[in-house]
């Protein structure tokens, strides 16, 4: 993988690729203002209810306590069943757990078995399973922070850049120009073209780091100058997809952009404190600590003191708590020990007993039944062509432009196209703020599905890794 062009004109091509996707999204935005919302739509954000088809004269009588226990016993067998099944296909064990959220959601096992579901999610369980499968994200994004590692860059930071950057560019303004035809039929009441526009773009340019690294990993390619260059894009483009959420989700909550800008000047000073004040003094007290001691029953609740602590005060100010906890975990030091010691105590319960909830969570907003109209699944291809155009298409020919090989642009392509579970929390985001309605939220999680599952196979075809 050679890198023999022009520093110059390869700044030449990003210049223009932002020029392009400037006035692109210009022109969408001015176009998409003019649009009106449906007047009326299925189900959509917090206040959906799940299961709404039961008959409303059921009372529940089993404790809250039983009804949770019994669903973390059937969700985690299930999530962990699913999840050995698709690694032996060749498919990253997280994407089995998906599919488990789904599968015991409306769209199979309420059609096949509506007396389990009713058994299994009462109406009056969601809340409880709600809160539970969002401290699992919260704990999962501590993880992925923890996990981001910006040192690939120091060798290929323009190449990295341009290629991650083009990633998110060109699937944001496809993703908003797609919003466009989307809007006027699936948009909801009470959310404008913009916000629609810009969350619809964010979905399409999100990249799966976890899931990437993973796939890296089992394919042998970590250490390889195409998997670092993978990961180093990766981490960019988890930086500035976040980044630019922060922006969507505040202007969302605030309802001005006066307001947006208050919370984001906010976000910003948290982040300067955590990076400036914070990350110095973790790294003295850990250090002290292991020179002291082993590691502790208060040392770990300490850190989960702190990680609650940073995902309230970003829920507080209006963002969300899942950049709490993913800004908790990138400001972590890497003391040797310290990570992998949080990861073997924290990724260990929250992968196994809370993620597998927030799929099931998931699964029970998902009902794929909604698209029962031919019109409904061409949307839905439509969506997941874009995706696959924007984000493979963006990252391949700029990686291309860089002078990497057709092999190497592909396969970075491929990997950038990764969606998984970072997509469904992003997903999540939109439907609790009311930015996407039931129906299009159906279509976003089949194109994580699908894009998440293209990657082995894609991989494979060009002949790269195991």
């Amino acid at each position: 993988m050679t890198n023999s062009r022009r520093p110059s004109t390869n700044y030449l091509y990003y210049l223009v690729l932002l020029i392009v996707f400037g006035v692109g999204l210009w022109f969408v935005l001015s176009r998409g203002s003019q649009l009106t919302p449906p007047t009326q739509t299925t189900a959509s954000g917090p206040g959906l209810t799940v299961n709404s088809n039961r008959q409303s004269g059921t009372t529940e009588t089993r404790s809250p306590v039983s009804i949770l226990l019994l669903q973390m016993v059937v969700i985690i067998v299930i999530a962990r069943l699913f999840g050995a099944v698709f690694r032996r296909i060749g498919q990253p064990p997280v994407m089995g757990e998906m599919v488990a959220g789904i599968t015991l959601g409306p769209s199979v096992l309420q059609v096949f078995w509506p007396q389990a579901s009713a058994f299994l999610f009462p109406p009056s369980s969601m809340g409880t399973l709600g809160v539970l499968s969002q401290l699992g994200v919260v704990l999962f994004m501590f993880v992925v922070g923890m996990e981001l590692d910006l040192t690939h860059l120091r060798e290929k930071a323009s190449t990295a850049i341009m290629v991650s950057h083009a990633s998110i560019v060109v699937p944001f303004l496809l993703g908003a120009g797609l919003a466009l035809s989307l809007y006027p039929s699936l948009g909801t009441p009470n959310t404008s073209f913009t916000p629609f526009a810009l969350f619809l773009g964010i979905a399409m340019s999100i990249t799966a780091f976890p899931v990437l690294a993973r796939i890296l990993k089992d394919r042998g390619l970590t250490e390889t100058p195409l998997g670092t260059m993978a990961i180093a894009c990766a981490s960019i483009d988890d930086v500035t997809a976040w980044c630019t959420l922060v922006f969507v989700v505040a202007l969302v909550k605030s309802g001005g952009l006066a307001s947006a800008i208050w919370s984001i000047g906010l976000t910003l000073l948290f982040i300067v404190l955590m990076l400036a004040f914070v990350r110095p003094r973790l790294e003295t007290l850990l250090a002290k600590r292991i020179e002291t001691t082993s590691y502790s029953r208060i040392l770990m609740a300490g850190i989960l003191a702190f990680v609650l602590a940073s995902a309230w005060f970003t829920e507080t100010i209006g963002i969300h708590a899942l950049f709490g906890g993913f800004l908790a975990g990138a400001v972590m030091p890497s003391t040797p020990g310290v990570q992998s010691f949080l990861k073997e105590k924290i990724e260990a319960f929250s992968s196994a007993a809370l993620l597998p909830l927030f799929f099931v969570f998931t699964g029970l907003r998902t009902q794929v039944t909604l698209l029962n109209d031919r019109k409904g699944w061409l949307m839905c291809l439509a969506i997941i062509g874009v995706a696959v155009l924007g984000k493979l298409g963006g990252s391949m020919l700029m990686a291309r432009w860089t002078k990497m090989s057709w092999r190497d642009s592909f396969a970075i392509g491929s990997l950038m196209n990764t969606r998984g579970l970072i997509e469904l929390v992003v997903l999540n985001i939109g439907y609790d703020l009311g930015i996407l309605s039931a129906r299009i939220f159906v279509m976003m999680v089949i194109m994580a599905l699908v894009t998440t599952f293209m990657t082995a196979p894609l991989l494979s075809l060009v002949k790269v890794g195991k």
